[in-house]
């Protein structure tokens, strides 16, 4: 059993740790003329189990992401019953067999990144009759081993998607190469997103998430920051 006061240092921690990067989303919208509001926080909590996360949510945090549809299944349904104001994101990369369960339990899917997995969600979403809202992930540094569409073909892609297949696309997503300067892929994301259409983005991670919302980011995926740091292995 934990101890007490180890517990109640953590929640503290975790409390103080989220109020502090809510702090400086809202600090980096005004300096550009932004409304903070317009910018929300995804707490991705992937790794992380319901010890950790309760605390989180306790202390006001009601958007959470995971990258993996059978660790979700393993946890936040219980959380979700327990607080059902909570909206769960997909950020990582969905398998068509796990796509049936992924609608079920997300609200927000934002992995839509080739045609096979768009129909299959398209199918799952007439049969199942629940609609998570949708983002297109753009593999904007076009890396051979990242998953997203190619940017030159992210506008097609998400005509298809809207127009032959029904599903109502609302941003992109991205995540830029580690070893490049994000503000280049941030800007080039945005710039997509008008000529798609669109009008939400999620880009922005730990590291540099004051960054994506300066380029217009409207979600924002900060783990680490806030949970603290994963344990490897």
């Amino acid at each position: 059993m934990q101890d007490p006061m180890t517990r109640a240092t953590s929640t503290d921690s975790a409390a103080a740790r989220l109020a502090e990067v809510r702090a400086r989303i809202a600090d980096a919208a005004r300096e550009v003329g932004r409304d903070p509001s317009e910018v929300h926080l995804v707490a991705v909590s992937k790794t992380f189990g319901a010890e950790a996360i309760i605390p989180v949510i306790e202390a006001g945090q009601r958007i959470f992401g995971e990258n993996r549809v059978q660790e979700a299944q393993g946890k936040w349904p219980a959380l979700k019953e327990r607080w059902p104001d909570i909206e769960l994101h997909l950020i990582g990369p969905l398998q068509s067999n796990k796509a049936r369960d992924a609608v079920k339990l997300f609200d927000v899917i934002q992995t839509i990144d080739r045609p096979k997995i768009a129909r299959v969600v398209s199918r799952e979403i007439s049969e199942i009759g629940r609609s998570p809202r949708l983002l297109v992930q753009v593999n904007t540094g076009e890396e051979p081993n990242k998953a997203g569409i190619a940017p030159t073909e992210a506008v097609d892609f998400t005509r298809y998607c809207q127009d032959e297949l029904g599903l109502h696309i609302e941003g992109l997503m991205c995540i830029p190469p580690i070893d490049e300067e994000p503000a280049i892929h941030f800007a080039f994301l945005a710039k997509l997103a008008d000529q798609c259409g669109v009008s939400r983005l999620s880009m922005g991670m730990s590291a540099d998430y004051e960054t994506a919302v300066e380029f217009g980011a409207t979600w924002v995926r900060v783990g680490s920051a806030i949970f603290g740091p994963r344990e490897k292995g």
